[in-house]
């Protein structure tokens, strides 16, 4: 177990340099490597539009967008963060600004940076009451994405962000432009509404596929 922890660094470390060598050759005319730069994060952006959009068209146009902005603003890239975060926060605020213009509302109210609970979690709702089969089945994936698609905005992003792309709350929050204890608040809140959202699923399934068998 000791000795994961160096090789993780490690590993991260490697991968940090490889992106800069990438962003140098880029910088230097060699436009052609940018898409090997981008290659890992390709599904990330399209699922962090797609979570916030919920339109498979918008969510695509919005990555191409933050992929077109990140090879222009390249130059401006400081390398105090990861190359991922700083996509990442170019892609959500081109979500978050196809959403105001989609909504006609002012971005405040959609996205409200305090973390006042609006959310109590269902405490009967845990996870010993989903089906013991239920993890078995090609559906619980389905359920999955339709929990996170029924979650607030501001919860499926950061949903996506921490859970789905695996990024650290540093960089989440950086990203969403909060701070890293609303982001450990807000990220608890969503991981508490997704569970009682997917209890209710799969016990729905349950419940209908009892019915179906009682049925003479």
């Amino acid at each position: 177990m000791g000795g994961c922890v160096p090789a993780m660094v490690e590993e991260l470390t490697a991968k940090k340099e490889r992106e800069y060598r990438l962003i140098d050759r880029v910088l230097s005319g060699h436009h052609e490597d940018f898409h090997e730069l981008i290659a890992a994060y390709r599904r990330g952006v399209y699922l962090a539009a797609y979570d916030i959009l919920q339109i498979a068209a918008d969510a695509e146009e919005v990555a191409q967008e933050a992929f077109l902005k990140a090879f222009r603003g390249l130059r401006g890239f400081r390398r105090e963060s990861q190359f991922a975060t700083w996509l990442f926060r170019i892609a959500v605020n081109e979500a978050r600004m196809k959403l105001r213009r989609r909504r006609e509302v002012p971005l405040e109210s959609v996205f409200p940076d305090d973390e006042e609970g609006d959310y109590t979690p269902t405490m009967l709702a845990d996870w010993r009451e989903i089906p013991s089969d239920a993890l078995l089945r090609e559906e619980t994936r389905r359920f999955v994405r339709e929990a996170i698609a029924a979650l607030p905005e501001r919860y499926r992003e950061i949903i996506t962000l921490r859970d789905v792309n695996g990024l650290n709350i540093a960089e989440t929050a950086e990203i969403l432009g909060i701070s890293t204890g609303n982001t450990k608040v807000r990220l608890l809140r969503a991981r508490l509404l997704l569970r009682d959202l997917f209890v209710e699923r799969t016990n729905r399934k349950g419940k209908a596929q009892s019915q179906r068998g009682a049925t003479p």
